[in-house]
This record gives C-alpha cells, structure tokens and sequence, in this order.
C-alpha cells in the first residue's frame, strides 16, 4: 500500500491503509459509489483524520483500491500469458482478466470524481504487456498481422464499452469478448484502412 517514492509505512499504519482500501471497495458495491468518506472510515474501523492523512482525497482511495484489484486479478494472468506455450490462448486470458476487473469493479470506477491520470499508470502497465502478448500470437501466425500497438487500445475499450451499454444479466460481456476475438483471427480478416501516423494527411 506504498505508493512510489514513499517511505515505507509503519506496521499500524500499513494495516490501517489495508482496512481502509478493502473497506472503501466493500462500500462501492455495497453502497454504489457516492458512499461518503465517513462511511468508509466507519467500515474499516478507524478515523476520518485517518483516512485523509493516508488518502487525502476520494480519487488516491479509488485508485488504491483499483492497484489492488489490479495486482490481485490482472497482473499474475498476464505474467502466465507472456510465457503460455499457446500465445493464443495468451491473448483470450489477458483480455477476460481486463474485462473481469473493469466488470467488478465498475462501482469503483463511478466513484472516481476524474478519471483523466487516475488509472494511467495501471493502463501503462497492461498495455506493455498485453503488446508483448499480442506479438507473441502474431509470430506464432495466429493473430492477424496488421494489428499495431496503437490498435490495442481502442480495442480494449471497445470491449469495456460493452458494460456501459448491456446491463441486463442475461447478456454477458463473454459473448460480445468472442465476436471480438473472431474479428482477431487472421483467417478471413478484411484488411484494416491504414493507421495514419502523426503528419500525414
């Protein structure tokens, strides 16, 4: 729970921060994501003072909470999938690790006042390695060739879009994560328009 270029917190305070992110992420699905401060402080068992020494605004709360998840769920699939002795099947676990974060997590997301820098860094991440992901199924002849590293995310938020549209349980985002991945298939792929480059008209 140390943020980079922190010094480490002391036992106390690392376990109030722990409470407090697991706490705040209890509280957006249970109470959607307008749950005060106050109420999350309550949950964890600790002070409001507490909570803003540590997380001095609602969005540095949201964006632990969303590390966390991160490290939890996404990171360990896409360490598998940089090293799955079938690239493809690489590729299908990174994107259902993404979508299973972005779906359970969408209370989460909603609670954040602005999302312009608040999960770059989690982005960068993914995005590194899910590009080393994708090269490993293109070599391997089973991703089409003319995907590029500037594709891949509006790939992914095409997929994520798929939340903020279908709410009704009996559609799942599985379904519209298939047609996606048919469309990745290098067999019967119609060639993409050329990406235009920065300076090109």
């Amino acid at each position: 729970m140390n943020a980079p270029g922190q010094r480490p917190l002391r036992a106390d305070a690392l376990r109030n921060a722990e409470r407090l992110v697991i706490a705040a992420r209890q509280a957006f699905a249970d109470d959607g994501p307008e749950v005060s401060l106050e109420e999350i402080a309550r949950r964890a068992g600790v002070g409001v003072a507490t909570l803003y020494r540590r997380f001095p605004s609602k969005d540095d709360l949201v964006a632990a909470v969303l590390l966390w998840r991160y490290d939890e769920r996404v990171a360990p699939v896409l360490e598998a999938a940089l090293v799955d002795p079938d690239p493809w099947r690489g590729v299908v676990s990174s994107l259902e690790a993404a979508m299973s974060l972005a779906c359970e997590e969408q209370c989460t997301f909603l609670a954040a006042k602005s999302m312009s820098n608040l999960a770059d860094g989690i982005q960068d991440r993914y995005f590194a390695d899910f590009t080393k992901i994708v090269a490993r199924a293109q070599a391997a002849g089973l991703l089409r060739k003319d995907l590029t590293p500037e594709d891949l995310p509006p790939v992914a938020y095409m997929l994520v879009g798929v939340l903020h549209v279908v709410r009704a349980p009996e559609w799942d985002w599985r379904r519209y994560l298939t047609l996606l991945l048919d469309g990745l298939r290098p067999a019967g792929a119609t060639e993409l328009p050329a990406l235009r480059r920065p300076g090109q008209t």
